[in-house]
């Protein structure tokens, strides 16, 4: 499985996605050490249930397609996939993880994490904007796909 990206707005997103994913799952910790935050129980089993439902967003999309990848590229004879979650939305996989790292915060305990995890929505609509762009441009059949399917991320949102 490839790791680096191709394009270098993407290369410089991964580089910006590194300190606030470490610093997310750091805070949690420090936050249990000293008690700075006091997330009832309730709370934290629903951003579980949330967290769940993002990996099982993921699972459906490497079901639905098999060319899903953590690096973007096109692949010969690639197909643009319009079934599944991709009726829905565009980028199912990016929902799928914006649950989980949105909710891990809660789910560990910390209300502070939360602030680290913040920037991370803003690169995905970067990455998406971007990826956008390279499927347009290299995957045929893709701009006929964004007309007909016209939500990014959120569905009946954006």
């Amino acid at each position: 499985m490839r790791t680096r990206e191709r394009e270098r707005s993407q290369r410089l997103i991964a580089m910006l996605w590194l300190p606030a994913f470490v610093v997310g799952f750091i805070i949690p910790g420090l936050d249990h050490r000293f008690n700075w935050s006091s997330v009832p129980l309730a709370v934290v089993i629903i951003a579980d249930v949330i967290i769940l439902a993002g990996y099982l967003i993921v699972f459906l999309v490497f079901r639905e397609n098999t060319y899903a990848s953590r690096i973007i590229e096109v692949e010969k004879d690639q197909k643009v996939i319009s079934t599944g979650p991709y009726a829905i939305i565009r980028h199912p996989m990016y929902l799928g993880g914006l649950l989980m790292y949105l909710f891990s915060p809660i789910a560990l305990g910390s209300f502070w994490a939360i602030i680290a995890f913040m920037p991370l929505a803003v690169l995905f609509i970067l990455r998406i904007f971007n990826e956008e762009q390279v499927l347009v441009k290299e995957l045929p059949g893709y701009k006929d796909y964004m007309q007909k399917v016209k939500y990014r991320l959120i569905p009946f949102v954006w």
